[in-house]
């Protein structure tokens, strides 16, 4: 296909998705959806026809993406906020998504009686919560928490990805070598948290001091030099064996809560970067999946995403909660911002990549539960919030105040 037909079907699907976010704003469909399904539809089954099966390449893709939507989580945490909840988040990010892999492995292998190395690697794969998708259905909705709420759905949401990749290499570790002891796999996690959480905040402190020290010639040098800094942070990080995901996440909560020339215009940039990484790493997992496969996966796939949303993650989330300052409303609303979206789908790339069994199935399937937890999840999130009367509406405030003075 010649090269200018390549750039000008891009260009009708990145303009497809602009216009994509009214509807997404007009009918409550969650965006990254119509990403997918616009994908989908350019792909092999539907009327674009385009034959894309490189599952390395699409890793490649969601790898630069998620180092970009996560490094802006950062930058727009709040330190105060998140600082406070520090301790549970932590524990969600790390104990709660090992807890949400082990109930839901429980359940697809003695329950809906799945094969061994399928329950394994789906209940590993889906354990963390997808920040992209808590970030687009929060602003989506423009639903406003209690900050104390909020920040631990944020950090939880950003920082519990390396425990999932964790657990999937792990996994995939040890099927495809089972001699492999538990003492590497431990020492390989140890590393991965260790490493991450050095390198991101002394990476980040580093070039906020650099911004801080020198003054660029032109004001549109600083989003370059952001875009260095997560390419930078990422590597190093990757390369010394740590969590890059994680160290680029630290990297923008010091950059984001520091103050340095035109931090507000790079702010605006990566914000704007973001859109279109998560729009281009949506089609691509839209142009990879087969439509015509997904039928193979729906009864297996609805059971085990039923079991996820209804008993997987709110056990792990009451566990890791326990005697908290939430209360049961809030917990029950943590547990049900526990969305899927492009991190479980990308790390289902990885079996494809070994040529593990099954590995177009667990894909498939993988895919299918996430397009179900973010249709139902992400649509009923801001219903549940307002049902629970934890949405920050001036009548909630009111209603607050009122009982506050009554105490």
């Amino acid at each position: 296909m010649n090269l200018n037909i390549y750039i000008a079907v891009a260009g009708v699907l990145l303009l497809l998705c602009v216009f994509a976010n009214k509807i997404s704003d007009r009918y409550g469909i969650p965006s990254l959806l119509l990403f997918m399904a616009l994908g989908m539809l350019a792909g092999v089954d539907g009327p674009g026809g385009i034959n894309f099966q490189d599952s390395r390449l699409t890793n490649y893709i969601g790898t630069v993406a998620l180092m970009f939507i996560l490094f802006n989580g950062g930058l727009l945490t709040n330190w105060k906020n998140v600082r406070s909840q520090l301790f549970r988040g932590g524990i969600l990010a790390t104990f709660g998504v090992f807890l949400t892999a082990l109930f839901l492995f429980l359940g697809a292998y003695y329950l809906i009686r799945l094969p061994f190395e399928i329950s394994l690697l789906l209940s590993v794969i889906v354990s963390s919560t997808d920040a992209p998708a808590v970030f687009a259905a929060m602003r989506s909705s423009n639903l406003r928490l209690d900050p104390k709420l909020k920040s631990l759905l944020e950090f939880e949401s950003a920082s519990n990805d390396p425990m999932a990749v964790f657990l999937s290499m792990a996994a995939i570790s040890y099927l495809v070598r089972p001699d492999e002891s538990l003492w590497d796999i431990g020492q390989f996690f140890v590393r991965q948290m260790v490493i991450g959480i050095i390198l991101g905040l002394g990476l980040g402190r580093l070039a906020v001091v650099t911004l801080q020290k020198t003054r660029l010639p032109y004001s549109g040098l600083y989003p370059v030099y952001g875009v260095s800094v997560v390419f930078l942070i990422y590597s190093l990080t990757q390369l010394a064996g740590g969590s890059g995901f994680l160290a680029v996440y630290l990297g923008g909560i010091i950059m984001g809560n520091s103050a340095f020339l035109f931090r507000r215009h790079l702010i605006r940039f990566n914000d704007s970067l973001t859109w279109i990484m998560q729009i281009s790493m949506f089609l691509i997992l839209g142009l990879l999946v087969n439509p015509n496969e997904l039928p193979g996966v729906i009864p297996a796939g609805f059971a085990c995403t039923l079991f996820l949303i209804f008993i997987a993650r709110p056990l792990a989330v009451f566990i890791c909660l326990f005697h908290s300052s939430f209360n049961s409303d809030e917990q029950l609303l943590v547990s049900w911002a526990g969305l899927k979206g492009a991190v479980p789908i990308i790390l289902a790339t990885y079996p494809l990549m070994e040529g593990i069994a099954n590995a177009q199935y667990i894909f498939n399937l993988i895919f299918f539960l996430v397009i179900i937890s973010v249709l139902f999840q992400g649509k009923t999130l801001p219903w549940l919030a307002k049902k629970l009367k934890l949405e920050y509406t001036p009548e909630v405030l009111e209603e607050k105040s009122l009982n506050a003075s009554c105490l």
